[in-house]
């Protein structure tokens, strides 16, 4: 489970990114760029994870984040499958996309969700079945592709995987 209070929980930039995730408060940032609170503590003084476009990020380019290494090699993860929840926020009039993958140790990427555009100004819950039976282990990644302009944001807080897993 991280909830960004105090860390990235081993959380990592990948490799594969454009620019980072980065860790933030609503209490240092301006109004209209992102949630009001973490969603964690419904406070502004709380953490989560952002990107957000600037005339340094050009349409299109992404950031992503990946967990660390997960393994199915508990038989209760291949029974139950595996899930991930977290909570997610992209308001604004310029929202890019946020996509998560389930990637393998051979670097196979599977789409789990694709979401484009404003969602709403409210951090709303996804779980995520992660696919896959056999032993192979993986990793979650988050990308974020930046949007068309000034007007969005997307944030990420409370990631949890399956205690099975």
């Amino acid at each position: 489970h991280c909830n960004f209070e105090f860390d990235l929980c081993g959380w990592k930039k990948d490799e594969n990114g454009d620019f980072d995730w980065n860790l933030r408060t609503s209490s240092t940032t301006k109004m209209g760029t992102g949630p009001a609170t973490d969603h964690t503590l419904q406070e502004p003084s709380g953490h989560y994870i952002f990107i957000k476009s600037s005339f340094l990020k050009l349409p299109g380019q992404k950031a992503r984040i990946s967990s660390p290494v997960l393994s199915r090699r508990n038989k209760n993860c291949k029974v139950c499958g595996g899930v991930i929840l977290f909570y997610y926020h992209m308001y604004g009039a310029h929202i890019g996309s946020l996509i998560v993958y389930q990637r393998t140790m051979a670097k196979h990427e599977k789409i789990l969700l694709n979401l484009t555009g404003n969602q709403g100004n409210f951090w709303q819950r996804k779980a995520l079945i992660l696919a896959g039976d056999g032993d192979e282990d993986f990793q979650v990644v988050f990308e974020g592709i930046a949007g068309k302009g000034p007007k969005d944001g997307i944030a990420l807080d409370d990631l949890t995987f399956s205690r099975e897993c």
